[in-house]
């Protein structure tokens, strides 16, 4: 598959970032990493931070023109990056918008990559409202669209299930599934960020038990102060896992220290290891620290290019 080609090739050029290896950065090489339009324009050359290559996400936020996520696209594709862009369906009022954001990214900004969401505001904008409406529309196929990810929820979402089961979610990526099927896109599920291994796994194993082989790539939170991600652990719903930071503001002599995902990917690193067939291949940052200091505990992994201190 061309997905897991590009993920090869990410973990080549990524290599080349540093020689410090080990089984957390083996697990972590080629991975991806999130941005907005407002961060990235704080970032003077994202050439500095990142290996040649890495995928870029760009987050779009409900009421960010499409000029500027256009703009950050074209910037990231001419720095020698991969721009996916977000689609949130609810933020989108009618197919022709998307048709005209679609050619407008794939025209202006070289993209052939986008991660499809029905989005987190409460009201659609207009008729679109989930991720299989946008896909079934075939106009990303039409543009030469080649990855199209979906979202996943390892620790649920009221959102999709209100009743705290993941039947409706299940549901959902087994659809994907038939679509990537019946189609030649190339597609990926990429997941909200936790912080507990032990319910990421027995939720990918789910999957797979439901017949899903789509390849899983597990949102990671960058470091960041302790108060920073339970906000943002609060604000996503975040709920298992949300007892790893709790168990660790109890401790006073942590709460100064900033909270990484060391324990969290040597733990996913440890069963990829046993697990020949392990379901998630790969890593997916959230910089909930700010970019500069996520690509900082990369480099300091080897896998990001070195920083002045």
């Amino acid at each position: 598959m061309a997905l897991l080609n590009f993920r090869k090739s990410d973990r080549v050029a990524q290599g080349a970032a540093g020689t410090r290896a080990g089984p957390l950065a083996e697990f972590v090489r080629g991975y991806s990493i999130e941005v907005m339009p407002k961060t990235a324009a704080r970032i003077a050359d994202f050439r500095a931070l990142l290996p040649a290559g890495t995928r870029v996400y760009i987050a779009h936020l409900d009421g960010t023109p499409i000029e500027d996520m256009v703009a950050t696209a074209r910037r990231l594709t001419d720095e020698g990056f991969v721009a996916m862009p977000h689609f949130a369906a609810r933020s989108i009022p009618d197919t022709a918008t998307l048709s005209d954001w679609i050619a407008r990214y794939a025209g202006e900004a070289g993209v052939t990559q986008g991660l499809i969401l029905a989005g987190g505001i409460s009201e659609p904008r207009g008729a679109l409202h989930s991720s299989m409406q946008l896909l079934e529309t075939g106009l990303f196929d039409k543009a030469g669209f080649t990855d199209l990810h979906v979202a996943g929820h390892p620790e649920g979402s009221r959102d999709i299930d209100p009743d705290g089961s993941d039947r409706n979610m299940m549901a959902a990526l087994g659809w994907k599934q038939a679509f990537a099927a019946r189609t030649d896109a190339q597609m990926a599920i990429v997941t909200q960020f936790a912080f507990d291994a032990g319910p990421v796994i027995a939720w990918a194993e789910r999957v797979r038990a439901q017949g899903v082989d789509l390849p899983i790539h597990i949102g990671v939170a960058g470091p960041a102060k302790l108060q920073t991600l339970v906000k943002y652990a609060i604000a996503c719903g975040v709920g298992p896992s949300l007892a790893v930071l709790q168990r660790r503001a109890r401790d006073v002599s942590k709460l100064v220290l900033p909270f990484t995902p060391d324990a969290f990917l040597s733990d996913l690193a440890a069963a990829a290891a046993q697990d020949p067939d392990f379901p998630i291949q790969n890593v997916h940052f959230f910089p909930l620290g700010g970019i500069a200091t996520n690509t900082r505990w990369l480099a300091e992994h080897g896998l990001a290019p070195a920083q002045d201190a």
